[in-house]
């Protein structure tokens, strides 16, 4: 039972499913190794949309000397972008909370984005590095294992020829015990 106003659980009795659109596509990028395509389509995206909201914001709260949402765009460009021309540089106070925020949003976001795109890059990396270095150690196990079946053998040929060896001692022990005569 879910109290009023609350969604109910999914998954229960399972794992639970992410419950947003955000966190369902991140489960699956990482989830899923992805393609250098498809990290650079996130980057973009990523910034576009830093690109977009910022400009818009600026725009919305620094009208006096962002004319039009183009000009706020252009400016976060260059902030998200660290380029910086110095062409658009906000005045009022407003304008520098709002460069602030951009800033380490953009750098931030983009860092982190990043870095999540490595890491996955770098797992693939090693889950292949470790199946080529298994298919170059199949040959050499498949030796050892015909190593360690030929000692088996000869451990057992060994104790035959000692089992063999202790019955001609105990011939010759009865032969040189027997009087001659």
């Amino acid at each position: 039972m879910t109290a009023p106003g609350q969604q109910p659980l999914r998954g229960i009795g399972r794992k639970a499913l992410p419950q947003n659109l955000v966190e369902r596509r991140m489960t699956k990028f990482l989830r899923e190794p992805p393609s250098v395509r498809l990290a650079a389509s996130v980057i973009v995206t990523a910034t576009l949309l830093i690109v977009v909201i910022g400009g818009v914001m600026m725009r919305a709260f620094d009208h006096s000397e962002y004319a039009s949402i183009w000009v706020g765009m252009w400016w976060v460009l260059q902030t998200v972008t660290t380029v910086g021309y110095g062409d658009y540089t906000p005045r009022n106070t407003i304008g520098r909370l709002l460069t602030s925020a951009v800033m380490l949003w953009g750098i931030a976001f983009l860092a982190i984005i990043t870095a999540a795109i490595t890491s996955v890059f770098v797992a693939r990396a090693e889950r292949e590095r470790a199946v080529t270095e298994e298919d170059e150690d199949t040959p050499v196990v498949a030796r050892l294992a015909r190593v360690d079946e030929q000692l088996a053998e000869l451990s057992s040929q060994n104790r035959h020829l000692d089992e063999r060896l202790d019955q001609i001692q105990k011939l010759l022990e009865r032969n040189a015990a027997k009087p001659e005569g």
